[in-house]
């Protein structure tokens, strides 16, 4: 038995590495899945964390959110994997932009742009705050707007419109 353990430990182990290697936005993903399903238990039901946004003039559904503590106008896009910062906002949070390496193809609204992956230390909306969150980050001009995608929304326990509201819940 304890063998068997052990087996399944060390495979395990292996995909988790190899993972992590071949896509860092999945592993993080699934790292920030499994860690809040670890915790849940051990989280108090008390504490409630929620955002509600309305539906802009436009139709959309914007608000401000704090990228590394810093301020950005946001579009919540559920069509985007990912978050996907403007090289404007990416510069204000301090984001190590000489460092980027401009090579995921990115489909938007405008036409193909290739962008950069990065992770966020901190993502807030409102009393929603997700910390390690992967992102992309487009070359200076190539969008208006910051998106804030699937990869912080996943992180949530649900999300959903009605009517004229989208209600954002985290994990208590």
């Amino acid at each position: 038995m304890i063998r068997a353990v052990l087996i399944l430990a060390g495979v395990v182990t292996a995909v988790t590495f190899l993972l992590s290697i071949s896509d860092p936005v999945a592993f993080a993903n699934i790292k920030g899945s499994i860690t809040r399903v670890a915790e849940k238990p051990f989280r108090s039901k008390s504490s409630s964390r929620s955002v509600e946004i309305a539906r802009s003039d436009r139709g959309d559904f914007a608000l401000h959110a704090k990228v590394n503590g810093v301020s950005a106008p946001m579009v919540i896009d559920t069509g985007a994997t990912s978050v996907v910062l403007t090289y404007e906002t990416a510069k204000a949070a301090g984001l190590p932009l000489e460092l980027l390496d401009y090579n995921v193809d990115v489909e938007t609204a405008g036409g193909r742009v290739r962008a950069a992956r990065l992770t966020l230390d901190r993502l807030a909306v409102g009393k929603l705050v997700e910390r390690s969150v992967p992102a992309l980050v487009v070359p200076r001009g190539q969008m208006k707007s910051n998106l804030l995608g699937m990869s912080f929304l996943n992180r949530l326990e649900s999300w959903e419109v009605r009517a004229d509201r989208l209600m954002l819940r985290g994990y208590p």
